[in-house]
């Protein structure tokens, strides 16, 4: 597949190199943007990579376990419902499987873990132009609490492991900072860190800041126009701290390095960023699309996982391995091949790449 002047297909071969669970030990692929210069390392030696005064910025987001399993009211086939957003107090856009002969005032009563029939019923209120359905829950019923009697962890669909360990999946799915519920993925450059590593990195002068985005389903979209800038994509919500704000563009007047710990730190500061460089407060709603050729404003370095072939996530790598120009297209498929050839684990439980 070629999008636009670029080729961001990968081997099919790539896509069996994954790991259905998390590890204790991941390797780093080191990429020295200006000297074009690959290194293999663990992840452990990150530390190496990073100085006094760098400041990692991580998000935050918790994913929900927000995949529930239900009935159709009348002839009783089944549903799957992936909560993805919400829209307002009971209301949330989901994604149903199947989707077909769901109307308006259709009515989904919701199992249990086990697949037994509960009292819990939501009702379809609405469809979009993206195929999503708007859901009510009932008026009573607190949303999280629900998730947490009757939800199932969402993982990535390359993750085939039966039986699923859902309880486990709660907590393994998870970074060790993840604070704010809101998410259906994890930010999954984070999943690496350890809370020992951390501290070790804080004792060394590199500092922590927290933002926020919740992830959606879009994340694992690929895209399939022949032209980058027709791609529909999607929008996500953010949240910038006070607090975060103000390490960040202390850190940028030091002249210190920002790392974005994934592409979704990175999308939160480069949407949050004004022309000044610097960032304020806020919360709102992101649908940036990085790619070839992208002026960064903010961001210094970047501690990501490969992704998927076609996706959105490696144009965005690649745009960030040479800012405002265009080669660095090249030099991240030179490092994906290497990463092949060297058997790196891809994707969400998969190896990661350092780029500064």
């Amino acid at each position: 597949m070629r999008t636009a002047e670029f080729d961001y297909d990968l081997p099919p071969e790539l896509i069996a190199q994954h790991p259905a669970e998390r590890r204790d030990a991941s390797r780093l692929l080191v990429v020295e943007r200006l000297a074009k210069r690959l290194a293999h390392r663990q992840f452990a030696d990150l530390a190496d990579c990073l100085k006094s005064g760098d400041l990692l910025v991580v998000n935050n987001s918790r994913v929900m376990p927000a995949r529930v399993r239900g009935q159709k009211d009348g002839d009783g086939a089944r549903v799957e419902i992936l909560l993805t957003e919400q829209h307002s107090p009971g209301r949330w856009w989901c994604m149903l499987r199947p989707g077909k002969r769901i109307h308006n005032g259709t009515r989904i009563q919701l199992h249990n873990l086990k697949g037994t029939p509960t009292d819990y019923w939501m009702t379809a209120i609405d469809k979009n132009e993206t195929g999503k359905y708007l859901l009510q829950l009932p008026d009573s019923a607190d949303v999280f609490q629900l998730l947490s009697e009757i939800g199932e962890t969402p993982l990535p669909p390359y993750i085939e492991r039966n039986p699923a360990d859902t309880m486990t999946d709660r907590e393994r799915y998870q970074t060790v900072y993840a604070k704010q519920e809101g998410s259906v993925a994890a930010p999954t450059a984070g999943l690496h860190f350890t809370g020992p590593f951390l501290d070790n990195l804080k004792a060394m002068g590199i500092g922590v800041a927290e933002v926020t985005l919740h992830v959606g389903p879009g994340t694992f979209q690929p895209v399939e126009c022949d032209t980058i800038e027709d791609h529909p994509m999607h929008e996500e919500w953010f949240e910038i701290s006070a607090e975060a704000a103000q390490a960040i563009n202390e850190t940028k007047r030091a002249g210190r390095r920002i790392v974005a710990v994934g592409t979704t730190s990175m999308r939160v500061l480069e949407s949050a960023t004004d022309e000044n460089g610097d960032i304020a407060p806020q919360q709102d709603r992101t649908d940036i699309f990085i790619h070839p050729p992208h002026d960064f404003r903010v961001v210094d370095a970047l501690l990501t996982n490969f992704h998927l072939p076609k996706s959105t996530l490696l144009m965005l790598v690649s745009a960030f391995a040479e800012p405002g120009g265009a080669a660095g297209h090249d030099l991240v498929m030179q490092a994906y091949a290497e990463a092949i050839e060297n058997r790196y684990r891809f994707f969400s439980y998969g190896d990661a790449m350092f780029l500064h």
